[in-house]
């Protein structure tokens, strides 16, 4: 398996899919619907909707009802970086190389923008009833974890206990619980999706939260590491940003050395869950192990 090529295939598929669902830049609206395509297309690897796709084909699910939920998870996560790179947050101007969305159309525009993804990704996802009317209960729970893990009890609730510890020292159990949540949240919400939407029962659901959760968790003690380890031109954004913000980071706590153990540990646990279901899972495993050993 070329994993690169059969990767870059991938992202071509989920942009090719952004682009069908994604606002048509038209109307009087028309300036934040151009903030919104800036957001969402202005690169970016598409991890969380490939995760879903892949977990969707894994549990043998071929069908488009995926696709508005591939797309609304882009919003989403497009929503939280314009946010997240906001005067009042992280103060971010650059992101993957390029202005980032308040930088570029204005504060204003910055967080309507934000506002209009979030919203937008709703209204999308819920288009899936139209495509399979047959897979309502499915799609029904399906919208049930994206908003959960979206939300209060997922992202947002993260994002939270990340502002208010910010310059204090916190236990070590609160910042899992920020980085469980901050970043992992969504990679749940898109495996889990993928199962359910292709009829995964209750079981290997639960099987693929505690996978993705793995994952999620591995995959921001390596984004602690690389804001210290990378530049601003391999990360497309400001090295050093954590630092800079008073973030409480894995680094900071138990240092390189040790955070890049916790990363290899958790990794090898999830990979080790995801070989244990009888499903052709190749990718998949390939695709999670590139996401955790990445250098930007």
């Amino acid at each position: 398996m070329d994993f690169n090529k059969e990767l870059s295939e991938r992202v071509g598929y989920v942009n090719d899919i952004l682009l069908k669902y994604l606002p048509p830049a038209e109307g009087p609206q028309k300036t934040v619907i151009d903030a919104m395509h800036y957001s969402v297309m202005s690169g970016g690897k598409r991890i969380r909707a490939i995760l879903m796709s892949e977990t969707y084909k894994m549990f043998g699910g071929k069908d488009e009802v995926i696709e508005p939920f591939i797309a609304a998870m882009e919003m989403i996560q497009a929503y939280s970086l314009v946010h997240d790179d906001l005067p009042a947050l992280d103060n971010d101007e650059y992101r993957r190389g390029i202005k980032s969305t308040h930088a570029m159309f204005g504060e204003a525009i910055g967080i309507l923008a934000g506002d209009a993804l979030l919203n937008y990704a709703f209204e999308t996802a819920f288009k899936a009833f139209s495509i399979k009317p047959s897979a309502s209960k499915q799609i029904a729970g399906a919208l049930g974890i994206f908003g959960r893990k979206a939300g209060l009890y997922g992202m947002i609730g993260g994002q939270v206990v990340d502002v208010e510890t910010e310059n204090k020292t916190i236990p070590l159990e609160t910042l899992d619980f920020i980085h469980h949540k901050k970043c992992g949240a969504l990679i749940e919400a898109s495996m889990m999706i993928g199962a359910v939407l292709a009829g995964a029962d209750k079981e290997e659901v639960t099987v693929i939260e505690a996978i993705a959760a793995d994952v999620g968790f591995a995959f921001q003690i390596r984004d602690d590491i690389l804001d210290v380890t990378g530049t601003t031109e391999t990360l497309g954004k400001p090295a050093g940003s954590d630092d800079k913000n008073g973030k409480n980071t894995y680094v900071k706590y138990l240092g390189i050395k040790k955070a890049e153990e916790e990363v290899d540990s958790v990794s090898n646990r999830a990979l080790l869950k995801l070989m244990s279901l009888p499903y052709d899972s190749v990718f998949l495993g390939e695709l999670i192990k590139s996401m955790i050993n990445r250098v930007k």
